[in-house]
C-alpha cells in the first residue's frame, strides 16, 4: 500500500468513518472509497452493501473484479438508564461486538456492582454525551421513562445521526414524547427515526427478552437496507 493511501485510510479510521480499498489483483493498483463519496461513485449500491456487511471479499466480474477491503468503525452502544433492561442488554451487546456505555445521573442505579466491566457515566446526558463520542456508528437507547433524562439524550442522538435510536415506552407515551420534542424545536420528520416502542415485536415480557428484541432491532438497522430494516420493526 502506498504511503499516501495509508495516510488517507488512517485519517478515516481516526475520524470513525467507513472506507473501502479496491485492489486490482492483476496490477496491484489500489483506490480508496470514502463513505461520504459513495453517492457519486461508480457502484454506490455495491459499496453501501459492503459497508453494511463490514466484510472484505473478492469482487466478481459484474462487480468490477479485484478485492474489496472494507474498513468500518467498531459500533458503539450508548444506553440512557441503568435499569434492569440495561443489565441484560449490556453483556449481550458486548458479545455482539459493541463498545457499551451506560449513562445515568442516578448514582444509586449506575454502580459497578450492577454493571461489571461496563463503562458507567453518572452524569446528566447533556453533560455526559458530548464527551462519549456519539456518532453515525452508535446505537442509542433511551430506557429511563423519565423525560428529564431521556429527552436530552434523544435530541443528541438525532443530531449525531446515530444508525439506531430507540426509546422505551408505549405508543401513547411516545406520542407525548414527540409532542415535547417538537415543542423543543426538533423536526417531526427526524423524530420518525426513533424506534418506539423499542425493539422488535416478539412479545417480549422480561427485561432479558426485551433486551433480545432491542439487540435484534439494532442488528437489523446496522446490517440491512433501510427499507428492509423498517419492515422488520
Amino acid at each position: 500500500m502506498k504511503l499516501e493511501l495509508l495516510r488517507q485510510l488512517n485519517a478515516e479510521r481516526q475520524a470513525r468513518r467507513a472506507a473501502i480499498i479496491i485492489t486490482d489483483t492483476a496490477t496491484g493498483d489500489q483506490r480508496l472509497i470514502r463513505e461520504d463519496e459513495i453517492a457519486g461513485s461508480d457502484r454506490p449500491d455495491l459499496y453501501r452493501a459492503l459497508i453494511r456487511t463490514g466484510r472484505s471479499r473478492p469482487l466478481n466480474e459484474e462487480e468490477g473484479g479485484g478485492f474489496a477491503t472494507v474498513m468500518v468503525p467498531p459500533p458503539k452502544l450508548v444506553v440512557i438508564g441503568a435499569v434492569h433492561i440495561s443489565q441484560a442488554l449490556a453483556p449481550m451487546a458486548r458479545i455482539a461486538g459493541y463498545d457499551v456505555t451506560i449513562v445515568d445521573p442516578r448514582t444509586a442505579f449506575a454502580t459497578a456492582d450492577r454493571f461489571p466491566g461496563v463503562r458507567l457515566v453518572a452524569e446528566w446526558p447533556d453533560v455526559a454525551l458530548p464527551g462519549i463520542g456519539v456518532d453515525r456508528w452508535t446505537a442509542f437507547c433511551a430506557l429511563t421513562h423519565d423525560p428529564k433524562i431521556d429527552d436530552p439524550g434523544l435530541i443528541h442522538a438525532l443530531d449525531k445521526n446515530c444508525f439506531y435510536i430507540g426509546a422505551l415506552g408505549s405508543r401513547k407515551t411516545h406520542a407525548r414524547r414527540v409532542e415535547r420534542l417538537v415543542q423543543s424545536g426538533i423536526d417531526a420528520a427526524m423524530l420518525s427515526r426513533i424506534k418506539a416502542p423499542i425493539g422488535l415485536a416478539i412479545g417480549a415480557q422480561s427485561p432479558a427478552e426485551i433486551a433480545v428484541a432491542i439487540l435484534a432491532q439494532m442488528t437489523a438497522a446496522l446490517r440491512l437496507e433501510p427499507e428492509t430494516a423498517t419492515e422488520t420493526a
